[in-house]
């Protein structure tokens, strides 16, 4: 299908047409050539138009931008006889008075006046703000000035906590745009979330600090996952990297990745050939061990009887395999091999040094 995307190149447009490999995209922006507008419009068997002034230098830019280009690209559309379908990117703010709200509403009238005029599909959206990945910073979007700004410790302008956004997040926005190119209209409003300005910067400031703390915020909450993923889509590329704590001795080096209150702790252990580790059981307490590299041994017993049969795995990096490590059995592991023994641990919850729920026991 060719498919014409005017504002190509805006934050919408990107994520777009990125979305839809399958189709041949036909960009319009901004430097684009205007002769080439009228070769688009008579190929189009559909039109995305998302083209539009928000932040210009002179206010008379929005009626220029938002209905002047519209009437041109109907105006072009008509002469090549083309009824395709036209989806309208309009803003919530078409509803006010202000001159960009005033633009916004005038150029949706002359959309729904075309689909009238011709019977060509006409669909109109008023979306809310809209975040994620790839929004222009310091411009119009409070959340990509935050996410920008918190990530490289700059000084973010709140002049009331307490403002509420309603927010629709892009990756939404484009499936919704895919269903209505599918011919399948959604009966359902796009997904939207409201949050008060504070409390988007706490929980953005709260992704900064994961870092430090070894942390992951409470991605089972949609909001806060899609605002963790736009946070990190603006991350300086000199930061994607942070080194951890090696918990280094003559057996070999044990590592913290990750620390979560609902879903355990995750670490990288490290042992020396001929080196055996743990010989210790836990009340609470499971793991998973998972050897990624190297040979080893993995040896329980459970703890009530000294007679009780010790259970056995053989494990290598070659082969994955998970051995559970339930309570009440006391356990080691040990390299039996050459080279480092390179174990992925997993802990169903963070250790904690005033209750650690470790015993000693030999195997």
């Amino acid at each position: 299908m060719k498919i014409l995307v005017t504002g190509a190149n805006g934050f919408v447009g990107k994520n777009l047409c990125v979305s839809l490999p399958e189709h041949k995209i036909l960009k319009f922006d901004v430097d684009t050539k205007l002769l080439l507008l009228d070769e688009y419009c008579h190929e189009a068997e559909f039109v995305f138009h998302l083209a539009g002034v928000n932040r210009p230098k002179d206010p008379s830019e929005f009626a220029s931008g938002n209905v002047g280009f519209t009437t041109i690209l109907l105006d072009s559309l008509k002469k090549s006889n083309n009824k395709c379908p036209i989806v309208l990117s309009s803003s919530a703010q078409a509803a006010l008075n202000n001159p960009y709200g005033i633009s916004k509403r005038s150029g949706e009238e002359l959309i729904r006046a075309y689909g009238n005029e011709t019977g060509a599909n006409v669909t109109i959206y008023r979306f809310p703000n809209i975040f994620g990945k790839w929004c222009r910073p310091n411009y119009n979007s409070a959340v990509a000035t935050f996410c920008h700004n918190i990530a490289r410790n700059l000084p973010i302008t709140i002049y009331d906590q307490t403002t509420e956004l309603t927010l629709v997040y892009i990756d939404d926005l484009i499936e919704e745009f895919k269903r209505v190119l599918a011919g399948n209209l959604a009966e359902d409003e796009i997904v939207t979330h409201r949050a008060e300005l504070g409390y988007i910067v706490q929980l953005i400031k709260g992704f900064r600090n994961n870092r430090n703390e070894l942390t992951v915020p409470e991605l089972s909450d949609p909001f806060i996952k899609k605002l963790h993923a736009t946070y990190l889509s603006y991350l300086p590329v000199s930061e994607f990297s942070y080194p951890l704590k090696m918990n280094l001795d003559n057996r070999g080096s044990f590592t913290e990745i990750l620390r979560t209150n609902h879903h355990g702790q995750f670490s990288v252990n490290i042992t020396k050939p001929g080196v055996v580790k743990g010989n210790h059981w836990h009340n609470t307490k499971s793991e998973k061990f998972l050897v990624v590299g190297g040979e080893g041994l993995i040896r329980l017993r459970r703890m009530d009887s000294m007679d009780s049969k010790i259970i056995e795995h053989r494990v290598c990096g070659e082969k994955m395999e998970v051995v559970d490590i339930p309570p009440g059995y006391t356990h080691n592991i040990k390299n039996i091999g050459e080279n480092d023994l390179i174990t992925f641990m997993w802990c169903n919850e963070p250790f904690n040094p005033e209750k650690p729920d470790t015993v000693y026991l030999e195997v």
